[in-house]
């Protein structure tokens, strides 16, 4: 062979195996850069790579998603806007941790901080990171490093703390001490509680346990050293009492309870707790004396027994079963009814206008009256049947047997009929009745405390019904019952919304239809049902006690509406608002009023002609003067249909009378309507009382109140309630002037009935 040749050969060979050494490092390489990749992933490491020589900046995709960007989103490195994203107690020590990390300091290549993610809430980071180069200037030239999401870890360290600090403030409260014993090193770690059990003062925590023989007591001792020693030996718990002399002297009683564990590192340790239990033990000691003395006195005992039975089973005043003995009468009755295929009934008795009796002769009339219904109870059941007073005027009867709803219908009206006779007490007749709720029940699903729940449902039916009547229970009372909770639920969530607004009724002057004010009506922005009326939810939001409440809100929200008016161009001379007697009734109301800084003869209050202006307590006539202190009107709302009497306005001394709507309604077909309209307004007039009218629902009621002489007018004739921001241009349309053959007419009809009025010429 040519040696040249040969040459050639073997230099092609050994670039060819070169090449191929080449691509199989590389393939290596390849898969140990794979291999990373997967690993930094699977680990949840977010790389970063500052190279401040190149300026150029590499953040991988982890990165990216730890703050919620998408892999494609650009992290342009902007220093000062990554510094605004840190959380602000954080910044100014990341800056810090930053600069260390960049001087080569070891204690900031690990440093934690939050950084607000993109969705917007904050994620806690651990960064770690070095500087791997330096310039020639020994600056540093590229940092390198991982961030990695630690929130969850965050959280469950807050979760932990949380649960330590609930565990020592339970021990705190249980004045529990605590302890930890190595057992192989014979070292013991006290907590501060139970050195304070012990009387142990100025000694360290871990010497405190050498002390522990030493306050045994010395007849206790031995025997407290002998069940821990065979506890260690057994590895068993150890649980004892004994007692202890404390640093002071006093004698105490310990009761102690520890278990076994062994740590991470495998030692074998004892954890237990201390507690001071002298005055149980003494409590005990007493009680256990006092047993043995009633031991001795055998047929004493058995009386003194069946005594203290009874009293806790029974109510003292009328013998009856009490609530306690009722509750364990339904388990009995109850299984009973399941095994034997019969019905359980349950009648829930209220006694009506009991309250009165008590209020009017006295709770001895009233301890009569329940020892008479008991009685009336025992006589009209039969043996077998179960009588209860549950409390105040309440009573239960269970009848256990197959009945039919007739049958137990006719006991409840037999009852019903007895409780309504008078009954003579001190010379008075004592006179009352009594509402029942039915409820029965059968089958292996029988659930007693259900059944007492229903009772109580039909019952709440009976007297909203009417009184000295009975009810059986219906899943659609139960229905409406659960219907006015979530209504009353709806209400308190509304108030803490704000959902209550006001809406504004525009009142006008009889005679030139000029606006003269408005009353502001509460509407209720329901979330599901939308604008609702007080018909809705008024008589609810009574029992809640939040009328007043209510009234607060929308007399601030007027203020408000009136003033945004006024910007308007718009001057509404008065706005009135709702008050409720509880309002009126509040003892700080003035106080309340003076901080909304009330521009004086602006706002008018109207009362209820309902409201008893007669027997007005002194809270009330309180509030009423500062009412006119702070330039506040009254007026006296639907006026006509309560009991106001005119001594009752002379006193209170009303800015203007509203006339109900029920006697207005008539006027235009009613002779009679019209002629109490004008004493009414008469009356006013004498008193130098405006009068306003509501319910004005047409033109005519307009033109014959105008005759009549009353000063003001509202109703859907005129104005329907609208919300604050259509008030405006509705004053500015003035389109109620035109409302029937047009504004000129209805002009010249008003001048007309005025001059009648005047010559005494008006309708009669």
């Amino acid at each position: 062979m040519n040696p040249i040749r040969r040459d050639n050969a073997i230099d092609e060979a050994d670039a060819a195996h070169g090449d191929e050494v080449a691509d199989k490092s590389a393939s290596s390489l390849s898969e140990r850069e794979s291999r990373w990749n997967y690993a930094l992933v699977g680990s949840g490491l977010g790389v970063w790579d500052h190279n401040l020589r190149l300026g150029t900046r590499y953040y991988s995709e982890t990165w990216k998603a730890i703050r919620g960007m998408a892999p494609h989103d650009e992290a342009d490195g902007d220093y000062e806007a990554w510094i605004a994203l840190i959380h602000p107690d954080d910044r100014d020590f990341v800056v810090t941790a930053i600069e260390r990390q960049n001087a080569g300091d070891r204690n900031y290549q690990i440093f934690e901080y939050r950084e607000r993610h993109k969705n917007g809430h904050w994620v806690w980071i651990e960064c770690r990171g070095a500087c791997v180069e330096w310039d020639e200037n020994g600056a540093p030239a590229r940092l390198v490093g991982t961030d990695t999401d630690i929130t969850a870890r965050k959280e469950a360290e807050e979760r932990l703390a949380h649960l330590s600090r609930r565990l020592d403030l339970a021990l705190d409260i249980s004045d529990i001490g605590v302890f930890e014993a190595d057992i192989d090193n014979g070292d013991v770690d006290w907590d501060e509680r139970l050195m304070t059990i012990y009387g142990i003062d100025g000694m360290s925590r871990t010497s405190a346990g050498d002390a522990w023989t030493e306050a045994l007591h010395p007849d206790d001792r031995a025997r407290v050293e002998a069940t821990l020693a065979a506890s260690i030996e057994t590895n068993t718990d150890f649980q004892h009492e004994f007692r202890i002399i404390r640093g002071d002297g006093a004698q105490r009683v310990i009761r102690a309870k520890a278990a076994f564990y062994f740590d991470s590192d495998g030692r074998r340790k004892l954890i237990g707790a201390n507690w001071d239990v002298t005055d149980e033990v003494r409590l005990n000691s007493e009680l256990q004396r006092a047993k043995e003395l009633a031991e001795a006195r055998n047929q004493e005992l058995e009386t003194a027994k069946e005594s203290i039975e009874h009293l806790a089973l029974h109510d003292y005043l009328t013998g009856l079963p009490n609530r306690r003995y009722l509750d364990r009468m339904l388990d009995e009755r109850s299984t009973e009814c399941r095994e034997n295929g019969l019905t359980l009934a349950i009648l829930h008795i209220d006694l009506d206008r009991f309250k009165q009796i008590n209020d009017t002769l006295g709770h001895r009339a009233g301890d009569a009256m329940l020892k008479h219904a008991a009685e009336v109870l025992r006589q009209n059941v039969r043996a077998k049947d179960f009588v209860a007073r549950i409390g105040g005027d309440e009573f239960v009867v269970l009848c256990t047997l197959d009945v039919t709803p007739k049958k137990i219908s006719n006991l409840a009206e037999r009852v019903i009929r007895e409780l309504c006779k008078p009954i003579r007490y001190e010379n008075h007749d004592c006179r009352f009745g009594a509402s029942i709720g039915i409820a029965t029940e059968s089958g292996p699903a029988l659930d007693a405390k259900q059944l007492l729940l229903n009772a109580d449902i039909a019952l709440y039916r009976a007297k909203s019904g009417g009184r000295n009547r009975h009810e059986f229970f219906s899943t659609d009372a139960r229905r409406r019952i659960i219907a006015s909770k979530r209504l009353a639920d709806d209400i308190l969530l509304g108030l803490e919304r704000q959902e209550f607004v006001p809406f504004y009724q525009p009142q006008f002057d009889a005679r030139t239809l000029d606006v003269t004010g408005v009353e502001t009506l509460a509407r209720w922005q329901h979330r599901e049902h939308g604008m609702l009326a007080p018909d809705r939810f008024l008589k609810i939001a009574e029992d809640l006690d939040v009328v007043s409440t209510i009234d607060g809100l929308i007399l601030e929200q007027a203020l408000i509406d009136r003033k945004q008016w006024a910007k308007e161009g718009i001057v509404i001379p008065k706005v009135a608002v709702n008050v409720s007697s509880r309002r009126l009734d509040d003892p700080n109301l003035g106080k309340k009023l003076r901080a909304l800084k009330i521009e004086p003869g602006t706002i008018s209050f109207e009362l209820l002609e309902s409201i008893s202006l007669d027997d007005c307590d002194d809270a009330v006539i309180a509030n009423l003067k500062q009412l006119r202190r702070l330039g506040v009107d009254i007026e006296i709302d639907d006026f006509g249909t309560g009991h106001a009497s005119i001594v009752s306005l002379l006193k209170l001394s009303p800015k203007t009378l509203k006339i109900d709507r029920e006697l207005i309604r008539m006027l235009p077909s009613s002779a009679e309507q019209r002629k109490l309209v004008r004493s009414i307004i008469d009356i006013g007039r004498s008193l130098s009382i405006l009068v306003t009218a509501e319910g004005v629902e047409t033109m005519e009621h307009v033109r014959i109140l105008a005759d009549l002489g009353c000063d003001m007018l509202q109703g859907y004739a005129l104005a329907r309630p609208m919300p604050a921001s259509q008030i405006p241009a509705f004053v500015r349309a003035a389109s109620w002037r035109g409302v029937e053959n047009g504004a000129r007419g209805v002009q010249a009809e008003l001048l007309r009935s005025v001059k009648n009025s005047r010559s005494g010429q008006g309708p009669q």
